[in-house]
């Protein structure tokens, strides 16, 4: 490049920082595009007494009602705000999970108001570190509760981190903690050589008595399997991430045209100059290179703050998200970022061409005429 094409390279940013209002609106479109691409995841009628009966099945060996709320537990000068769980002594065995020391929730403790609390991995390494919490005096939102047991590392099940949770009886968290005398929702274990089917529809037929309901239609309750669940979840999830690549398609093609209808107002606003330019030498690919440059910086302006706003909406996603007990991780993989520039790219040629072919093709007499 020559030194008069280096020097009217540069003239694009001048051009743009002159115009800094109309730059960023314009550019506003590329910028929720570019997030999108970078961002790219009730039973309230059922009862404890629902959940017992359940559990006298055939169909049945174990169940268990969930009452779930968010608190902050406190040990001495130490907290940590994390899930606590109201369970009945069923819970361990319809999980299949384990305790690493002290014990789990006893039958007796499943009726009336209890403050026992068994610890996940991840709450008794927040609080007590090495320490064993086990006869240790704990508060969850103010309520003090004895630590009889801390349950084994489990890890991640459904976005919800096993570890980071409390766990403490069913009615003690309903009358003591939450206020409510309905569960969450209940989860049961087929007897050994149960055919699922035959036990979901025994679960159904049972609720429907207890509810009073005659037709299936009229259910205030839902009933499904660990498979149905998973593939239930797995849907959300693809439907999320084809609303967000559409949410982005539809703004990158609203940015495109708005950066396209300004470099046209550009073309119209400078159109002595162009004329000007061309009268003293400048060929039809200067003043081609020169818009299609612009329009390139208009759209890597929007892109770049894309890029950076995905990336703070995922972080905070994930912070919120954690808080919350869920096990979302920050990640933003290098495939992404790629991508996302290379969108960049597409828009500002696809919609900088032809402005750019127009300003190259002005006449150079009729521009310097143009009032």
């Amino acid at each position: 490049m020559n030194l008069y094409k280096f020097k009217y390279s540069l003239n694009p940013v001048q051009v743009l920082w002159r115009n800094k209002t109309r730059t960023f609106l314009t550019s506003l479109g590329i910028i929720i595009g570019i997030a999108s691409v970078i961002i790219i995841i009730s039973v309230g009628a059922l009862t404890y007494d629902d959940v017992r009966a359940i559990a006298k099945l055939p169909e049945v060996s174990y169940a268990t009602g969930y009452s779930r709320g968010i608190g902050t537990v406190t040990w001495q000068n130490r907290s940590t705000d994390t899930n606590f769980v109201g369970v009945t002594s069923d819970y361990i065995k319809v999980e299949s999970a384990d305790i690493v020391s002290g014990r789990f929730l006893i039958s007796e403790e499943d009726l009336g108001v209890t403050k026992n609390a068994i610890l996940g991995w991840q709450v008794k390494e927040d609080l007590f570190g090495d320490i064993d919490p086990l006869n240790e005096s704990i508060k969850i939102n103010k309520e003090t509760f004895h630590v009889v047991g801390v349950m084994e590392k489990r890890g991640t099940a459904g976005f919800q981190n096993q570890d980071d949770q409390v766990f403490i009886p069913l009615e003690t968290a309903q009358k003591l903690l939450l206020g409510v005398n309905h569960l969450g929702f209940a989860r049961a274990k087929i007897a050994e050589g149960v055919d699922t089917a035959i036990a979901e529809d025994a679960v159904k037929s049972l609720l429907r008595e207890r509810h009073d309901i005659v037709n299936a239609e009229e259910d205030d309750f839902t009933v499904g399997t660990s498979e149905q669940a998973i593939s239930s979840l797995k849907s959300i999830t693809d439907a999320l991430n084809y609303f967000l690549a559409a949410v982005a398609a539809i703004s990158l093609l609203v940015g495109g045209v708005g950066v396209m209808n300004i470099m046209f107002v550009a073309v119209s606003e400078r159109t002595r100059e162009i004329g000007l330019r061309k009268a003293v030498g400048a060929k039809p690919k200067d003043i081609s290179w020169q818009f299609l440059l612009e329009a390139m910086l208009l759209t890597s302006f929007g892109g770049v703050i894309g890029i950076l706003f995905g990336i703070l909406f995922s972080w905070l996603v994930s912070i919120v998200a954690q808080g919350l007990g869920y096990d979302w991780d920050f990640v933003v993989s290098a495939f992404s970022i790629i991508l996302a520039f290379v969108f960049i790219a597409v828009v500002g040629l696809v919609f900088g061409w032809y402005p750019s072919v127009k300003a190259a093709s002005l006449n150079p007499v009729e521009a310097l005429r143009y009032e």
